[in-house]
């Protein structure tokens, strides 16, 4: 099953729908103003992109928090769960593999090896 994980409504996110939509795949979406990430969640999509890479450093609103300044993993886990909103959007998932922005070449390669 694949999770689209969604924050905010950018182009990237409903482009990352629309290509599992074209291709018929079962997507869950879950939108993380109503759906709280756990630690465990959170470490599962870092293993793959670091904590660093989850922070939206584009965004002039996450750029101001705190947490975009430091490096201190702990510090970013804890600031992302109080404020979903600093996560770069959109996060797909697949298992134990995570991808951040639009990266249809990686899901591609997903689809081909669950078939």
């Amino acid at each position: 099953m694949i999770q689209l994980y969604i924050s905010k409504k950018n182009f990237d996110a409903q482009k990352a729908e629309r290509f599992f939509k074209e291709r018929r795949v079962q997507v869950q979406v879950m939108d993380l103003k109503k759906h709280k990430l756990g630690e465990r969640e959170l470490q599962t999509m870092a293993k793959d992109v670091g904590m660093q890479g989850l922070l939206d450093r584009e965004d002039k609103r996450a750029k101001e928090h705190p947490a975009c300044h430091c490096n201190i993993d702990s510090v970013i886990m804890t600031a992302i769960q109080e404020n979903p909103w600093l996560l770069k959007s959109p996060i797909v998932r697949s298992g134990q593999k995570c991808t951040i922005g639009y990266q249809p070449d990686i899901w591609e390669s997903w689809l081909k090896a669950d078939k």
